[in-house]
């Protein structure tokens, strides 16, 4: 039951982040679900990692997203100069995922909690 608790956490956290930025569209949301299917298989190989998979899924949908369409998610603090850049999710393997602007080390918001941004 925690696996399952722990998916669809990490599944709400990540869709809430697409909505914000207005990305949700039904492919997108696809690629949501096929990192929850990847993922449910690496955290059945290792359960302790289910305190990692917020940040997991949100980096697998990134790295998608990147070949398919773009960056994402914008990074909103670095928006002069048009060097658009997409921020990182920190810690890369760790709980409490942070979205956090690369060049500036500015923690911009919690994964899941973009649309307070």
């Amino acid at each position: 039951m925690k696996l399952e608790q722990a998916l669809h956490a990490a599944r709400a956290l990540v869709l809430a982040d697409l909505a914000a930025g207005e990305v949700a569209q039904a492919d997108i949301v696809s690629l949501v679900e096929d990192s929850i299917a990847h993922r449910r298989w690496w955290v059945e190989q290792w359960p302790e990692g289910a305190a990692y998979l917020a940040g997991l899924v949100a980096q697998d949908v990134q790295d998608a997203l990147l070949e398919r369409y773009g960056r994402w998610p914008l990074c909103p603090v670095c928006t002069e100069g048009g060097d658009l850049h997409a921020l990182d999710v920190e810690p890369e393997l760790g709980p409490d995922p942070h979205w956090v602007c690369g060049k500036t080390a500015v923690s911009v918001a919690r994964v899941g909690a973009l649309g307070t941004v």
